[in-house]
């Protein structure tokens, strides 16, 4: 293996807490919060070239722009911008042969969670995938595995960590807080988290090429269901081709691929 796309967000590491100060593009530690992201990139990188990668695509996947790109490892390249669609911010995927995910946070939620969210922490409730609860992390490994490309590496909170463990047998993960509820956590330091990131993603990319990750797939056909917090939004949302409203505050969206679904 010697190409992998790394997805990435914010509110995952280790010294992160607060979406008002660290998260929001107008919070007072913004600046920092980027800088701590873009330290763990770039351990997660010195990992992958440990153990032979030669191509690394970091993507940016924080709304407001999460890295800090003066600091970004050299040897990474960095997808990021907005707006950016879809198929644009996807379009890579199809040259690398694994995904790792850094800095990610749970679904909405989870009580127990850090910053818990799902894809935006000011509107929307939940998201379910056939009746599931997804979140982020299912979000992009379905769409990926679809493509083939397995997700074999994810650092972040400790309930990140087990909710991809649930999802994806064998994955490796290196929890670096454990969240005490939506705004306080107990971090690691900066330097232990980065060490074991380095560590394990390591590791990750020898044992998938020891005993190969499968792509994450689940059978078809698919009914996306998200729930808003408030009417109006989902006033908008109901506007979208193919969306049925099925109550004041929730959508469906029905179809055959994944792909076409799983980020309605």
């Amino acid at each position: 293996m010697r190409s992998v796309f790394m997805m990435t967000d914010i509110e995952g590491v280790a010294g992160v807490v607060s979406f008002a100060d660290q998260a929001f593009a107008d919070g007072r530690y913004y600046d920092n919060a980027k800088k701590l992201l873009t330290a763990e990139i770039n351990a997660a990188v010195e990992g992958l070239l440990a153990a032979g990668v030669e191509d690394v695509l970091v993507c940016d996947g924080h709304g407001a722009g999460g890295v800090w790109f003066e600091d970004l490892h050299p040897q990474a390249k960095l997808l990021h911008g907005r707006p950016i669609t879809l198929a644009q911010l996807f379009a890579p995927l199809p040259d690398y042969e694994a995904i790792v995910i850094i800095g990610q946070h749970a679904m909405a939620g989870v009580a127990t969670s850090n910053q818990n969210h799902t894809q935006s922490s000011q509107t929307i409730d939940y998201i379910k995938l056939n009746g599931q609860p997804i979140g982020e992390i299912a979000q992009f490994s379905l769409y990926a595995g679809a493509l083939g490309i397995p997700t074999i590496y994810l650092s972040g909170e400790l309930d990140a960590c087990k909710e991809i463990e649930a999802l994806i047998p064998r994955v490796v993960t290196s929890s670096v807080k454990q969240g005490l509820s939506r705004g306080a956590a107990v971090s690691l330091s900066a330097t232990a988290a980065r060490a074991l990131i380095r560590r394990d993603i390591q590791r990750a990319v020898e044992q998938h090429r020891a005993n190969p990750i499968a792509p994450l797939v689940w059978p078809g056909p698919y009914v996306v269901e998200k729930r808003f917090f408030h009417t109006h939004v989902t006033d908008q949302a109901v506007m979208q081709p193919g969306a049925i409203r099925i109550d004041s505050q929730t959508v469906q969206y029905h179809g055959d691929e994944i792909q076409k679904v799983v980020y309605r």
